[in-house]
């Protein structure tokens, strides 16, 4: 898009916050891993289909549990050469986030209900009332529910007005505030993050994997490394439908530090909102051009690895197992009742 407004975020490992901050304020329920969001009214558009209700998860491993901060009725999807992971300004500077395009003044909405844990200036660099930060006015929201036994947040940037105050509790779809450019932004959108167990900037994941998709629609997810199994940065991927002329490109992600892959996954490439079907996923190894198929599922991950000369699978990542698994008796032993 032309006026895409990307997020600049500077990465320093070395400046790492050593402890993050969250303001005081009355504590939300404590989270438990089956405790989800209440499903909240379909939204409608002319130009998608509505979004899954939430929470939605095929899968065990899957967590659409957000809605998206945007309604329907306006652009609500990702800049598509910004994503997660992505280098925008160059290779020191990585994106912890999505950004929505929208117009200034375009209400924000709490992606699940929760309780705010942070309004104003500074949140980037934990420090209350900083109109250098990056983020501008931001809000932060800590949620009623948890993902593994583990708190969720989520964090909404660069607002021209605030709508809450801390220690507020929202429901998901209250207006939190208003689109606007302030902090290190070309222009009015709403950057978007999604983080646990902390609300700090090295504590984030993808979105994609986290907001509701449209029905029928599905998201792709790989792992993308050389044939040592070295993971590879910033490599453009194509993502062509079988019957459309229409090619998706998507990048894997770019500065390792402060980006981080889903527990499951252990991804470091998603793109989101691709209408169910055949896909043809290509890439350029070693000046070699590469190529796969996969199938994209209503309301799904799907999943592909690639691994440098050893090419492309597109087995999903193995089930996690228990750590100590009790052992049989010998044969020699009698059980005591």
């Amino acid at each position: 898009m032309a006026d895409s407004a990307p997020t600049a975020v500077i990465v320093d490992g070395k400046n790492q916050p050593e402890v993050p901050f969250e303001a005081a304020l009355t504590p939300s329920p404590e989270p438990f891993q089956f405790s989800l969001p209440t499903p909240g009214a379909e939204p409608i558009t002319n130009w998608r289909p509505p979004l899954y209700p939430v929470p939605w998860a095929i899968s065990p491993y899957d967590h659409f549990f957000f809605t998206r901060p945007i309604a329907a009725d306006q652009t609500n999807w990702p800049i598509a050469d910004y994503r997660y992971g992505g280098v925008f300004f160059g290779w020191g500077i990585v994106h912890t986030g999505v950004d929505i395009p929208s117009p200034e003044g375009t209400p924000i909405m709490a992606a699940g209900p929760g309780t705010v844990v942070w309004t104003g200036w500074g949140l980037f660099r934990e420090t209350p009332g900083d109109q250098s930060d990056p983020y501008g006015l931001a809000v932060a929201i800590r949620h009623d529910f948890g993902y593994k036994d583990q708190q969720l947040y989520t964090i909404y940037a660069h607002m021209s007005e605030m709508n809450v105050i801390v220690g507020q509790h929202v429901e998901a779809g209250e207006v939190i505030g208003f689109v606007g450019s302030t902090g290190a932004t070309t222009g009015p959108h709403v950057h978007f993050e999604v983080r646990f167990p902390q609300n700090s900037f090295f504590y984030t994941y993808n979105p994609e994997l986290w907001i509701a998709p449209p029905q029928g629609w599905g998201v792709l997810a790989g792992r993308v490394m050389d044939t040592k199994g070295e993971l590879l940065q910033q490599v453009e991927v194509l993502v062509a439908p079988e019957r459309a002329s229409r090619t998706f490109t998507v990048r894997t992600y770019g500065k390792e530090g402060a980006v981080n892959s889903d527990p499951y996954y252990n991804e470091n490439l998603v793109i989101g909102d691709l209408p169910a079907g055949i896909y043809k996923v290509s890439l350029k190894y070693e000046s070699r051009r590469m190529q796969t198929w996969v199938e994209i599922f209503p309301g799904q991950v799907s999943y592909f690895t690639f691994t440098g000369d050893k090419g492309f699978t597109t087995d999903r990542p193995s089930i996690p197992t228990l750590e100590f698994l009790p052992q049989p008796l010998p044969s020699t032993v009698t059980p005591q009742p």
